[in-house]
């Protein structure tokens, strides 16, 4: 009997196995184009009052980071929540066996592809305005407006009535469904509590493609789990906004500092007292050379002589930025209650400042950047933004190195620093907060340059970012991140703590296939391939 060698016997079992894994992978790519184009025809014949678009769908691809793009399978168009719940309810009932996920985009202003989809279904919050915004007086002043409105529609609307929601951010081209499902922070903050906070009522639709509304009286759960929830639970289609006296004029006014204890003192102070501005928040100055000559577009210096002979280049300074509403016929008051306040100052006494602008102005100051920045192609840049909660036992700590070590020679944005109240959120919510009383905002909004390969390139700034929260980390000063972003679950167990197991829970509870908002990274939908 005669034997086959056996390295004969061993490449004949090799290309079986071969011809196997090639049948296998045909197979799985035959199923791919087959439930690719089946995909396409079920989601073609729903019976929407909107649209789906296939082709122009680039845009989906893109957010305010410019450092992630994920191409969608198709973009809906909503014109009823009916057609947001019934494209849900749709891939909900696709099952495991789909790779579908949904995501919804308001105005783009995401960082990290929070609101893409990658061969997925991005829903155009914009398109969507549902029942006309409806603002309601009384005692306790609402507006009832749609997921997908711009909070600078709703300033506008509800100044017709001499009322204004309480709570911003600090730019208001954002949608509502997209500032509430994070937090919504701003210098009123620490009075009024976040925007979250300042929510009676919404209407969601879950991850079943089930409409549901809820507030603190009904289905408060997912009222409370939405609210801060990373689009994890439900898309917004609706909110009810707390609403408040609006005034007509803000004093609007900056000073310096060149000690950061003095300058977070000072802060702590405002923020604690009774009578204090409306609006407090501070930002970190690197070596800017001309600052308050700079100022002079907007400020008026109290003292002009001594304004001019300041001088910031090389410096790091720190700018106290405040706000006092008030109505003409009270501005003798006011101006007597300013002097008041900032006699408790200890700010640099040539470096004061004012202006007086209007409540919308002053509401909408970052946009006039934004207009600026378009103009000269400086807009649509990567941002890579680190956004930090740090707790107020720490934040001396964080600034002796970060501002003294880590960014020394130059800052590639604005640098945000203020105190918070923690009193004013709620923890029912799904926001994650440092474990004190007062905590403060630091926010890195940084702009990179694209082809740059110095300190303002993406890569510099990404490598700083890093450095930040490694130090975070090895001094364990108990940081949590705003708007954060992860790509692992261990990481994103670590950021909830003990709140991982609620938060869990609602995701089984609201969105158990993981089709919501997959950008976020937190969990992967479970696909059956074969």
């Amino acid at each position: 009997m005669r034997y086959q060698p056996v390295s004969f016997l061993r490449e004949r079992n090799i290309l079986s196995i071969r011809s196997f894994l090639i049948l296998i992978l045909s197979c799985i790519t035959i199923k791919f184009n087959l439930g690719f184009s089946g995909t396409l025809s079920s989601l073609q014949t729903l019976p929407l009052n909107g649209h789906f678009s296939f082709d122009e769908i680039h845009h989906a691809a893109r957010d305010f980071g410019n450092r992630y793009r994920f191409l969608p399978l198709a973009v809906l168009h909503p014109k009823s929540v009916s057609d947001i719940a019934t494209t849900i309810n749709h891939v909900w009932q696709m099952g495991p066996g789909s790779e579908l996920t949904v995501a919804a985009r308001g105005h783009g202003h995401s960082l990290q592809g929070q609101a893409q989809a990658h061969r997925g279904v991005v829903i155009n919050m914009e398109s969507f305005h549902g029942p006309e915004m409806k603002v309601h007086h009384g005692k306790n002043p609402y507006v009832d407006v749609s997921g997908g409105e711009l909070w600078i529609n709703i300033l506008r609307e509800s100044l017709k009535y001499g009322l204004a929601p309480k709570s911003w951010t600090d730019y208001l081209h954002l949608t509502v469904g997209g500032t509430l499902s994070n937090a919504g922070i701003s210098g009123q903050a620490f009075r009024h509590g976040p925007q979250i906070s300042n929510v009676h009522q919404l209407e969601v639709v879950t991850g079943k493609g089930d409409v549901l509304n809820c507030s603190e009286k009904q289905n408060a759960d997912l009222f409370h789990g939405v609210l801060g929830g990373l689009g994890q639970f439900g898309i917004i289609t609706r909110a009810r906004i707390s609403l408040e006296p609006a005034p007509k004029m803000v004093k609007w006014i900056r000073v310096l500092y060149s000690d950061f204890s003095t300058f977070a003192r000072d802060q702590e102070h405002l923020t604690s007292a009774e009578n204090t501005f409306d609006y407090i928040e501070g930002f970190v100055i690197i070596n800017r050379t001309g600052l308050l000559n700079n100022w002079r577009s907007f400020f008026n210096p109290q003292d002009p002589v001594q304004a001019s002979q300041f001088e910031s280049d090389g410096r790091t300074l720190f700018c106290l930025e405040l706000a006092k509403n008030f109505n003409p016929d009270k501005i003798d008051m006011i101006n007597r209650e300013i002097e008041n306040l900032l006699s408790q100052l200890s700010y640099i006494s040539s470096t004061l400042f004012m202006s007086e602008v209007s409540y919308i102005e002053f509401l909408d100051r970052v946009h006039v950047s934004e207009v600026k920045l378009r103009s000269k192609g400086l807009w649509e840049v990567p941002h890579p933004w680190l956004n930090l909660l740090v707790p107020r036992s720490k934040i001396h700590n964080f600034a002796q190195e970060v501002f003294g070590n880590i960014l020394t020679d130059t800052s590639n944005g604005p640098i945000l620093v203020y105190p918070v109240n923690k009193s004013k959120w709620d923890n029912r919510t799904s926001v994650v907060l440092p474990d004190e009383d007062v905590f403060y905002l630091v926010a890195f909004l940084s702009s990179a340059v694209p082809s740059s390969t110095g300190t303002d390139s993406l890569e510099h700034i990404l490598t700083q970012n890093k450095r930040i929260l490694d130090f975070c980390a090895a001094a364990d000063l108990g940081v949590k991140q705003y708007l954060p972003h992860y790509t692992t679950q261990k990481e994103w167990r670590a950021h909830f703590g003990p709140r991982w197991e609620i938060f869990m829970q609602r995701k089984s509870a609201y969105d158990p296939l993981a089709i919501l908002a997959p950008g976020q990274k937190i969990f992967q939908k479970a696909i059956s391939i074969l």
